[in-house]
C-alpha cells in the first residue's frame, strides 16, 4: 500500500468515512470508534442490528490494554496469538465511547498481521473498528467488488477465502470459544 493511499484512508477514518480494507482473513470495514455518526453509518450500511457488537482493531497488546482488561489468561493467548486471525473478548474498560456496542461490559479486539490493518491504526493513531465487509448475514467479501458503498476502498486485489477470525472470551481463566475460525481451539485449550 502506498503512503498517499495510506494518508487518503487516514484522512477518510478522521473525516468520519468509512475504508474498505484487507485484511487476513476477507475485506473489512473500519471507522473511528470514538465518533458515534461514523459508528452508526457503519450499522447502516451493512444493514446490522445496532444490538450485534462490533470488533476493535488494535497495532499492538498495549493499545488494547488501553482498552480492555486483560487477564493472565488472555495475555497468554494475546502474547502467542497475536498478531493474527484471532479476535479476543475481554472485559472493557471506560475509556471506551458508550455509544460503542451498548450495554455490552466486553470488547472484542484484533491485532491483525496484516500490515494494511496495522498501517491503517498506526497512523490513524487510534483504534478503529473491524468487521467484515458485507451486509449483515451475507457471505464476506473477499475483492473489493462484492460490496459497495464504503468512502474509501483500499483495494488489496482477490484474496483468499480463508475462513474468519476465530473469536474467543475470556473471563478470568476461564475461556468461551464464540466463533471457530483459522486458529483450532485444541490449539487455545
Amino acid at each position: 500500500m502506498s503512503k498517499e493511499v495510506l494518508q487518503k484512508a487516514v484522512e477518510v477514518l478522521r473525516g468520519g468515512g468509512v475504508v474498505m480494507h484487507p485484511t487476513e482473513t476477507c475485506y473489512g470495514l473500519a471507522v473511528d470508534i470514538f465518533n458515534e455518526e461514523a459508528v452508526k453509518k457503519l450499522y447502516e450500511l451493512k444493514g446490522r442490528d445496532f444490538d450485534k457488537p462490533v470488533s476493535v482493531l488494535v497495532d499492538s497488546l498495549g493499545m488494547a490494554q488501553e482498552y480492555g482488561i486483560f487477564s493472565d489468561k488472555a495475555l497468554e493467548l494475546a502474547q502467542r496469538y497475536w498478531p493474527g486471525p484471532v479476535s479476543i473478548v475481554v472485559p472493557r474498560k471506560k475509556r471506551l465511547p458508550e455509544f460503542l456496542n451498548p450495554g455490552e461490559g466486553f470488547i472484542s479486539m484484533r491485532w491483525s498481521s496484516k500490515s494494511v490493518c496495522t498501517g491503517l491504526v498506526e497512523n490513524f493513531g487510534g483504534p478503529i473498528t473491524t468487521t467484515s465487509a458485507n451486509l449483515s448475514g451475507e457471505a464476506p467479501a473477499y475483492s473489493v467488488e462484492q460490496f459497495v458503498g464504503a468512502d474509501f476502498v483500499i483495494d488489496g486485489g482477490k484474496l483468499s477465502e480463508n475462513r474468519p477470525s476465530t473469536i474467543v472470551k475470556v473471563e478470568g481463566e476461564k475461556i468461551t470459544m464464540l466463533r471457530q475460525g483459522e486458529v483450532l481451539v485444541e490449539e487455545i485449550d
